[in-house]
C-alpha cells in the first residue's frame, strides 16, 4: 500500500470542515437540554436557532419549514411514511433510480408504490411520470411523488422545473431527496412547488448523525416520530445541539470552500485519461446533464470488485455505487434501471471529489487504475 492515502468517495461523506469541528466542539462544552426554560436551555436553543437560519438560507427556505432530524434516511422516511399517513395518500410514485432510503420508506409506507423507468441516460422519465401522475388523477386517488434531484450513482440532475411542471398544478404531493444537490446546486424552496425536501449535513462537509426535512406549512403534520414536542412537535427526541451547530456552520461555510469549477476540471481530466487508457470506456449518464462532482464509469472487461480491491491496496478509496450496503459490491438498481447490461454494470465504478480533491488526487487514481487495468488485460491475453 502507498503511504499516501487518497481519498475520493465524497458522494459518500465529504470530510468535516474546521468550522464545523470547531462549532461541534463549542457547543459540546455547553450542559443543558435545548427544550429547557433556564439560561443553560436558551443557550443550546440558541444554537439550535442558529443552525437552522443557516441551513434555511442555503435552500432558500423559511427557517421555520426546517425540521432537524438524525440524518437524511430519516428525513426521507418522514416524509414518506408520514405523508402517506397524514395525507391519506393513495399511491407512492417514484423512480428505478431512488436512493434505497426512498425505495424502502415506499414499501413500509402501506400505500401501493408505482414505479416509473429512467432513461437510458440517467434521466426520469417524464412522459412516464405524467401518465402515473394522470392514471392517479383519473381514479380519484391522490400521490406522494417521491423523486431524487441528484443521482447519488450517475450525478445525472433531474430538471426540477420539469418535474415541478408535472406535479405543481395537481393535488398530489411533491418531495424530492436533496442530499446529493444541496450545498452544490442553487435551489429556492420557498417559491418552488415542491412541499418537502431532504437534506444531509455529511454531504455539505458537517457531522455525520444529522439531517433535516425541509417542509411548506401545510406539511406541518407531516410527523414520523413522537415525543415531547420538540422540532415545534414535528420531530420528538431531544436535539443534538452539537451535531446540529455542526451543520448550521458547515451550510455557513462549505459554498466558500468549495471550487465548483475545480471539482468539473478534476472530473474531466479523469474521464479524459481514462478515455485515452482504454478506448471502450463506458462513462454511465454522459449524454444527460450531470453534476461536476462525480463519474460513474466502467473499464469493459475489469470487474469493479478488482478494481476497489486493487484501488484500496494502492491507499484509493472510491466505491461502486451508493455506501449504504453494509460493505457489499452489489449490483447497481441504477443503472438496471438504465437498462445496463449486467456484465458492464459489474464493471462500474464511482469516483467522487469535493472540497478537498486535487488534481493529484486524481492523477494518483489514473495511475493505479491503469496498473490494475494493464495487469487486468495481461491476463486476459487482450485489451480488456
Amino acid at each position: 500500500m502507498t503511504q499516501s492515502m487518497v481519498y475520493l468517495d465524497h458522494n459518500a461523506s465529504t470530510p468535516l470542515l474546521a468550522a464545523a469541528q470547531e462549532a461541534m466542539i463549542e457547543a459540546m462544552a455547553l450542559v443543558g437540554n435545548p427544550s429547557a426554560v433556564h439560561a443553560h436551555g436558551r443557550a443550546l436553543a440558541n444554537i439550535v436557532e442558529d443552525a437552522r437560519r443557516s441551513v434555511a438560507r442555503v435552500a432558500g427556505a423559511r427557517s421555520s419549514g426546517v425540521v432537524f432530524t438524525g440524518s437524511a434516511s430519516e428525513a426521507i422516511t418522514q416524509a414518506i411514511v408520514g405523508g402517506v399517513r397524514y395525507f391519506k395518500i393513495d399511491r407512492v410514485i417514484l423512480s428505478g433510480g431512488e436512493h434505497a432510503a426512498v425505495s424502502s420508506a415506499a414499501r413500509i409506507s402501506g400505500a401501493p408504490v408505482h414505479t416509473i423507468a429512467l432513461l437510458a441516460n440517467g434521466e426520469i422519465d417524464m412522459e412516464a411520470l405524467r401518465r402515473a401522475l394522470g392514471e392517479a388523477t383519473d381514479n380519484d386517488e391522490r400521490a406522494l411523488v417521491a423523486l431524487h434531484w441528484v443521482n447519488n450513482e450517475t450525478g445525472v440532475v433531474q430538471s426540477l422545473a420539469e418535474i415541478e411542471k408535472a406535479v405543481g398544478p395537481t393535488p398530489h404531493i411533491l418531495f424530492v431527496d436533496a442530499v446529493q444537490g444541496f450545498g452544490k446546486l442553487e435551489v429556492d424552496f420557498s417559491s418552488s412547488a415542491l412541499d418537502m425536501m431532504a437534506v444531509t449535513a455529511h454531504k455539505i462537509g458537517g457531522p455525520a448523525g444529522v439531517g433535516a426535512l425541509l417542509m411548506k406549512s401545510h406539511c406541518d403534520s407531516v410527523r414520523l416520530i413522537p415525543g415531547g414536542g420538540q422540532e415545534h412537535g414535528r420531530r420528538g427526541g431531544t436535539q443534538s445541539a452539537p451535531l446540529i451547530a455542526g451543520f448550521g456552520a458547515a451550510a455557513n461555510a462549505y459554498t466558500s470552500h468549495l471550487d465548483v469549477q475545480k471539482c468539473a476540471d478534476l472530473i474531466c481530466s479523469l474521464e479524459r485519461q481514462l478515455g485515452e487508457l482504454c478506448p471502450n470506456l463506458v462513462i454511465f449518464g454522459r449524454e444527460a446533464l450531470r453534476i461536476g462532482f462525480v463519474s460513474n464509469f466502467a473499464l469493459p472487461g475489469v470487474k469493479n470488485t478488482s478494481l476497489l480491491m486493487g484501488l484500496d491496496l494502492e491507499g484509493i478509496s472510491v466505491s461502486a455505487g451508493s455506501a449504504c450496503s453494509s460493505g457489499k459490491v452489489s449490483r447497481s438498481h441504477v443503472l438496471k434501471a438504465m437498462d445496463v447490461p449486467e456484465e458492464l454494470s459489474d464493471c462500474a465504478i464511482r469516483i467522487s471529489v469535493g472540497w478537498t480533491s486535487t488534481q493529484d488526487d486524481i492523477n494518483a487514481a489514473v495511475a493505479a487504475i491503469t496498473k490494475i487495468y494493464n495487469r487486468q488485460s495481461g491476463r486476459n491475453g487482450k485489451a480488456a
